[in-house]
């Protein structure tokens, strides 16, 4: 006699992970769970019938010049996505993974916050699925290959001396910044000077958040360059054998990670490319994932739109062929009264007391970087749309004076609570959205700031201006660079401008919107597979060090529950 068997049922949290596929248009069969709470979604998905891409609305999340605290950007954009889900639209936001770097050092996790977080936040914030992982040993594999070929006889004949390519890992460690490889005897290898970046630094992280497709992926990695041979030529990850190896250990990571924000909005988390020192946008195939829903697609351009959104329309949007309908850009009463210039802030310490108190002034005075944001947003076509972010510490008056300094520049404004009220604090917010994106009527006015034909430092210094520069002086080392990558055949790519994020100069402690000063490009670089040049200006490092008493000190495990305790 046979037995009937009945299958058992699904755990709550995974049903609700394919019912979040399903919003987003993507059959089950796409949907591959890693656990109950996070998925990996199959790249054929992208080419499943049934899209409804055509009438998706593209809508980028970006800032003015924060301070060292962040000004809640990632927050606003969970809070804007649940927002517009409750009023009724599919909403879809995508966004960069954590580094572990910054998790362990002074910023902590980027998840969101209070009521408006990306969940599991633990697993957000710690390597996820693996894909930082795979870019880690993908790049560092190309390191090994290098080595290996000088080792066994350098065939072809590359000048140890101009190799670019570093080493990655994912935490900050200062130590690692310069050191020495192949000490011992020969047999160890080819003695020489090297260093590490962090592996959100990588130039693989940006080709990730760049690619289309495997296609796409494979070519890009084959395009790398690694340095020069004793005749000047480039030589390149194909040169070496190595390209096709690294897009293996990279195939499963370019699938892009589902997970949920607080209130079970679908997000979809995918590449992690830094903001100061790389493109600082998520994935252009996460993207495209959420696209197919046909409803409104949210995604974050890192730190402010000088940097973060600059490269979102310049090397994002071009890559993919897809264009915003509205930009939002977050501002804080805090942030505005930093760029005052009447206050110290300091990473890792608690806000001045006195800029705590109530000061109209202040927030008056500090209101040209948010004007300044304005005019770069509206460089690119687009009318922004001002999101201000309350803090509980905020003045009536002090909103009331950054509503009306918006208003008056001719700008759609909004205030947001996203932390305290989740969706319900930005629904003024998702309303000025949904009207922003109705007035574009299905079209995209956004532009790119230069064009391709236009040589590197033409590029650069459109950049620069925009920043408010007077324009750029060059290193004779970058000058020459310069040179020789025009030379060889590089002037077509893009570029991007490697400074600090808390301020539109290259120096951090000039606040507000400064003029008449220059950009200092002290170094350039190239990224073939990523497709830009990238200009090191100030004093900027690739591999960020750990501060005085790191978050990793707070950081531990309960025995007994298992639960992760002083993760933030």
């Amino acid at each position: 006699m046979s037995e009937n068997h009945t299958a058992p049922a699904l755990p709550a949290d995974l049903v609700d992970l394919y019912a979040r596929a399903r919003a987003m248009g993507i059959d089950d069969a796409h949907v591959l769970p890693y656990g109950t709470d996070v998925a990996k979604i199959d790249l054929a998905a992208l080419n499943a019938p049934g899209s409804k891409a055509d009438k998706a609305r593209y809508v980028v999340v970006t800032a003015i010049t924060p301070t060292p605290f962040g000004e809640g950007k990632t927050t606003t954009a969970i809070g804007l996505t649940q927002a517009l889900t409750q009023r009724n639209k599919t909403s879809i936001l995508t966004l960069r993974q954590s580094s572990m770097g910054p998790t362990f050092g002074i910023k902590g996790g980027a998840a969101g916050n209070g009521a408006s977080q990306v969940l599991p936040a633990e697993r957000m914030n710690l390597h996820l699925t693996g894909d930082f992982h795979a870019i880690a040993a993908a790049h560092n594999l190309l390191s090994a290959v290098i080595d290996n070929h000088l080792h066994h006889g350098n065939t072809l004949n590359i000048d140890e001396s101009t190799i670019t390519w570093p080493r990655v890992l994912d935490v900050n460690d200062r130590a690692l910044r310069h050191i020495v490889t192949g000490l011992g005897g020969k047999v160890d290898g080819v003695t020489r000077q090297a260093s590490f970046d962090i592996t959100a630094a990588s130039e693989i992280m940006v080709i990730m958040s760049l690619a289309t497709s495997l296609k796409d992926l494979r070519k890009r990695i084959g395009n790398i360059v690694i340095g020069r041979n004793y005749d000047g030529d480039f030589i390149t990850a194909e040169q070496l054998g190595a390209a096709g190896a690294m897009t293996v250990i990279l195939r499963d990571a370019l699938a892009p990670n589902l997970l949920r924000t607080t209130e079970g909005t679908p997000v979809l988390v995918h590449t992690g490319p830094f903001g100061n020192i790389a493109t600082g946008c998520s994935s252009i195939i996460g993207d495209l994932m959420a696209a197919r829903s046909g409803g409104y697609v949210l995604t974050e351009a890192g730190f402010g739109a000088d940097m973060g959104a600059e490269r979102f329309f310049n090397l994002k949007c071009v890559e993919s062929g897809m264009r915003p309908h509205a930009a939002v850009l977050v501002v804080t009463v805090r942030a505005l009264k930093a760029h005052s210039g009447n206050y110290e802030l300091r990473a890792g310490k608690d806000l001045p007391e006195e800029m705590l108190q109530e000061n109209v002034d202040d927030v008056r005075a500090g209101a040209v970087n948010l004007l300044k944001h304005l005019d770069i947003v509206r460089g690119f076509g687009m009318e922004p749309v001002v999101a201000i972010n309350v803090f509980p510490t905020d003045h009536t008056s002090e909103i009331a004076e950054v509503e009306k300094i918006a208003r008056e520049a001719g700008a759609r404004v909004a205030q947001a609570r996203p932390v305290t009220e989740g969706g319900a604090g930005c629904l003024e917010l998702a309303d000025a959205v949904i009207e922003a994106c109705e007035a574009a009527q299905g079209s995209s006015p956004a532009r790119p700031l230069y064009e391709a034909g236009q040589s590197l430092r033409e590029k650069i210094e459109a950049v620069a201006t925009m920043y408010g520069a007077e324009g750029a002086d060059y290193t004779p080392a970058a000058a020459k660079r310069l040179d020789a990558y025009e030379k060889a055949g590089f002037g077509n790519l893009k570029v991007v401008v490697a400074k600090t994020p808390l301020s539109l100069s290259a120096d951090p402690s000039i606040k507000g919107a400064p003029t008449g000063f220059r950009l200092p490009v002290r170094e350039v670089r190239l990224a073939a597979g990523a497709g830009y040049v990238y200009a090191i200006c100030g004093n900027l490092s690739t591999m960020p060090g750990l501060p005085s008493h790191p978050a990793a000190e707070r950081i531990d495990l309960d025995i007994e529950t298992g639960e992760i305790q002083g993760l933030r």
